[in-house]
Formats: structure tokens, C-alpha cells, sequence
């Protein structure tokens, strides 16, 4: 993705968007071309060099942010590792150990062949390699050892989506519009929003189908860069999915006020790079999906495969829990949230009189510096893994206070 300083957007009254590049443009195919062959040529080159070229492409003409945007994602798809038959960091250990005995060190050249003869014989390596090498863990030193090439076109077009993804690191809050579709459509859309771990809630129902509302990093105070970067990436699978609209307020320079970001699924400028809508799993419940099979207990876990209708808004449980008796349990994993969020979603549930839920909260992904005074009886806050004993005892906890309400 490109960075803040490399983002291109444009503004016109209350409207924003990012400042995208024809991809038929001859001029930028040229350009795009030029640097995928500058980088393919350097393979086994060390950074430095790399770059020494790379700046003498770019000069100082007026394209000067455009292309540096496209060697950024260029660079995104390099291994650069350190080429060295010994580790930088002994070799300058062991030298700068023997050398406490001379002082200055520069000042006798025949105690620096000494040492470096005597470091040599011990890491058995000649000499010349451990010079050669005594910084090559420098970013700059380090070699290009594997670049994933891509078309000139391929290029161009996810540069175009690389700058909306950059607005998106100043977004308020993002609206999403879904026209009514089958069960799978709305069910791939609102899984995305659970594995990119947004902080979302849910208005609508499946026949007329339903308004997402996302909070922006630009809302939180604490990991906003790091939400940011979960909204960012996000972006292209949605450019996946059909029937949607989006409208993202988007802040502008600090005192001003902010504009508005629209695309809809029907627009054909942006072009996702994603292979599929979910290029990943969220690791936690995977997790706790493999440690559930192993048990033996009186609860199943199975994969949400449904969307709860809550009346006015909608659940998208990440498990069921099943037990012999009939009973079962709605389990979802939260992404980024806040205290506020919660009690948010907390209301959802009441106002719909649904009681077999559990809300699992990562404390790692709390987005507000807020305390959660108490925990809600219907809420896990857990640190670093959910463990199966921790679902169950919650299930038998809130079952308890059911039998004593009775």
C-alpha cells in the first residue's frame, strides 16, 4: 500500500476521491514498465543499488509522487534478505571485542589485520569475507532476493487502488448499502467485515436489505493506524462483492471540514488485485475452532453459516454451540472495539429479547483507552487466546443466573 505523503486525492466542495491515473495512458505504461525491468535486473543486487537507479528514473520531473507510488508498491512485492555466509552481527562482536586490547585501533594497522587474521581463523572464513560482510544486515547492504513481477497494466491499476485505499487512513466512518441479494451474498459481504475485524453494526433486514455502518480510524484513540490499515486492505475485497454503495466521510486537513468518498459496486475504474474476497482467516477463531474438535464435552461447536435477524439490526454469530438437550448458543468473536461499541451491541440484543449470545472481546484489538468498568454478564474479554473451558464456562454462567431469575 502506499504511504500518507504519496496519497493523491482531489476535493471539490463536499466531495472527495482519490486522483487516479488512466491505465491506458501510454506515457505512465512506459513508466510502469521501465521500472519492473529496473527491478527484475536487480536481482541479487544489494538495496542500495537498487535504489541508486530507481532515483535516477525518477529525477525531478513532475510526475515525481506518481512514480515514487509505484516503485513503493514495486517494492512491497521484494524479499530483501542478508547475503552473508556469516552472521553481521558475530562478526562485528568478535571484532570489536579483540579490538579493546589496541586503542586506537585506526591507529595500528598491523593490530587490524591481527584481529580481523585471528577472528577469521576462528568463524573459519577468510578475512576479505568478514569485512565484506560486517554490515550486510544494513537495510541498504541487504540483497533483493526474490521480486514478484507484474504486467505494466497490473501495475496502473493497483496504484488507482492503492490511492483510495490512502483515503481511507482519514476516514470518519463509512456507510455501505446492501440492495436485497440471496443468504450468500450478504453472507460473504458481512464475513469480510469480520475478518478484516471492523468495528460495524448492522441495520436492515434480508428483504430489503441492509445499511452497514463501519467506524473510521480517524474515530478512535487508540490503534487508529492500525485499524487504518485493516480498513485499507479491506477495500479491494469489497470491490469483489456486488450490490453495494458506499459513502465514506473522509477528514481533511486538520480545521477544515470533511468530504465524502462514494463508489458503488457498479463502477469499473477501480479494479481489485485480490485473487478472492478472503485472502485470509481470522486467527483466533481458527484456533478455537481446532482446539473445540479435540474435546469430548457435552457442547458442539459448528461454523456460523446464518445471519441473525435482530428486528431493526442483524448478527452475524461466528459459531453455534449445540448441546444434546436442544439447546444452543450464538458465539461471536469481536474484531476492533470499543467499551461504547459494546454496550451498543449489547442493546441490539436486548431490545430483541435475544438471550443465547456470548460476545468474545480480544482485549488487543480495544480501540479506546476507556476502562470497561464492569464486564457484561453476556461478554468474554480475553487476552491472548480464547480457550473452549472459557466458552463453556460462561454458557454454564449465564444458564445459571437464568435458573436464579426464574
Amino acid at each position: 500500500m502506499l504511504t500518507s505523503d504519496l496519497a493523491l486525492s482531489w476535493q471539490r466542495g463536499g466531495r472527495t476521491g482519490p486522483r487516479s491515473i488512466d491505465t491506458r495512458d501510454p506515457s505512465y505504461l512506459h513508466d510502469a514498465n521501465e521500472l519492473i525491468k529496473l527491478f527484475e535486473a536487480h536481482a541479487g543486487h544489494t538495496r542500495a543499488e537498487l535504489e541508486q537507479k530507481l532515483t535516477a528514473y525518477v529525477g525531478v520531473g513532475i510526475d515525481y509522487k506518481i512514480l515514487r507510488g509505484l516503485i513503493k508498491l514495486l517494492t512491497d512485492r521484494c524479499a530483501f534478505e542478508i547475503a552473508s555466509p556469516v552472521d553481521p552481527i558475530e562478526i562485528r562482536r568478535q571484532l570489536f571485542l579483540k579490538s579493546r586490547a589496541f586503542h586506537p585501533v585506526t591507529a595500528a594497522e598491523d593490530a587490524r589485520t591481527s584481529i580481523v587474521t585471528e577472528v577469521a581463523r576462528e568463524l573459519n572464513h577468510p578475512p576479505e569475507t568478514l569485512l565484506a560482510n560486517l554490515y550486510a544486515d544494513l537495510p541498504e547492504n541487504q540483497k533483493l532476493a526474490q521480486f514478484e513481477t507484474i504486467s505494466d497494466k497490473e501495475l496502473l491499476e493497483l496504484y488507482n487502488v492503492a490511492q483510495a485505499q490512502a483515503l481511507l487512513y482519514r476516514c470518519v466512518e463509512m456507510r455501505l448499502w446492501v440492495e436485497p441479494q440471496n443468504t450468500a451474498a450478504y453472507r460473504e459481504l458481512f464475513a469480510l467485515i469480520k475478518a478484516y475485524r471492523l468495528i460495524h453494526s448492522i441495520k436492515g433486514s434480508p428483504a430489503t436489505g441492509y445499511e452497514v455502518r463501519l467506524d473510521g480510524p480517524v474515530s478512535m484513540f487508540h490503534r487508529s493506524q492500525k485499524y487504518g490499515v485493516q480498513m485499507a486492505v479491506f477495500f479491494p475485497a469489497l470491490l469483489l462483492c456486488a450490490g453495494w454503495r458506499l459513502r465514506a466521510e473522509i477528514a481533511q486537513k486538520p480545521g477544515t471540514s470533511t468530504a465524502f468518498f462514494e463508489l458503488d459496486s457498479n463502477q469499473r475504474q477501480l479494479r481489485s488485485h485480490y485473487l478472492e474476497a478472503t485472502p485470509y482467516q481470522n486467527p483466533v477463531p481458527e484456533k478455537l475452532y481446532r482446539s473445540w474438535q479435540s474435546l469430548d464435552g457435552e457442547w458442539k461447536l459448528e461454523r456460523g453459516s446464518q445471519v441473525v435477524d435482530l428486528g431493526d439490526s442483524a448478527f452475524i454469530p461466528d459459531f453455534i454451540l449445540r448441546h444434546a438437550d436442544g439447546r444452543q448458543v450464538y458465539l461471536e468473536i469481536l474484531g476492533f472495539w470499543t467499551p461504547r461499541y459494546l454496550q451498543g451491541r449489547l442493546k441490539e440484543f436486548a431490545h430483541a429479547k435475544v438471550k443465547n449470545f456470548i460476545l468474545a472481546a480480544w482485549d488487543e484489538l480495544r480501540g479506546s483507552r476507556d476502562p470497561l468498568a464492569r464486564v457484561p454478564p453476556h461478554v468474554i474479554v480475553f487476552k491472548t487466546s480464547l480457550a473452549p473451558a472459557i466458552v463453556v464456562s460462561k454458557i454454564n454462567e449465564l444458564y445459571a443466573a437464568a435458573e436464579e431469575e426464574k
